[in-house]
């Protein structure tokens, strides 16, 4: 009796696994392109390099897509956070990682409300967008005076805003938002 109750349990564990591995793949071929941390293309032309108003640095670049938004500036170091009929609620700088995100239209794909990063600093309001290379790409706020330098700099996605900005970020950029990443 017992070798036929243990063929049975094999056998639905089988099943089960079968059917989970199933449903996972069937999953993960319906998650919208944007959630998975990939560029996607965007139905409005995004420029990789958007003209900037020379007299108003601060100004939205235009080319930098449509609807809700936060767009980030690999070369000016800067955030817009942009709301209904492509008005700026907020701009500010940032302090970049030491990686990059490849410009295009991307999502946020989680949040962390107080977590350390991978430099050893404690940060808070972090908003995710990509990953490079293993190396997550989101926005942060470092909590309190930053970590002592470590022997080998480690490779960072974070991009580093005060307190204040991370705090507007935190309740403007939740899951699912676009961000647009231009030069």
């Amino acid at each position: 009796m017992a070798s036929s109750s243990s063929g049975i349990v094999a056998g639905l564990t089988a099943a089960a696994l079968a059917t989970v591995g199933f449903l996972a793949w069937q999953a993960s071929a319906t998650v919208p392109a944007g959630l998975t941390g990939k560029p996607v293309p965007s139905a409005s032309p995004v420029a990789t390099k958007a003209p900037r108003d020379k007299r108003n640095p601060a100004a939205l670049p235009a080319g930098s897509g449509t609807g809700e938004r936060v767009v980030y500036s690999v070369d000016d170091d800067r955030v817009w956070l942009v709301g209904a009929g492509n008005a700026v609620r907020r701009t500010f700088e940032v302090t970049p990682g030491t990686v990059d995100p490849a410009p295009g239209v991307y999502h946020v794909t989680s949040r962390s409300n107080a977590v350390t990063g991978t430099d050893g600093t404690p940060i808070e309001h972090v908003v995710r967008f990509t990953s490079v290379d293993g190396v997550s790409i989101g926005f942060s706020a470092a909590v309190g005076s930053a970590a002592p330098a470590p022997e080998e700099a480690p490779r960072t996605g974070g991009i580093r805003e005060t307190r204040e900005d991370g705090d507007a970020m935190w309740r403007f950029a939740t899951i699912g938002r676009k961000v647009v990443v231009i030069r």
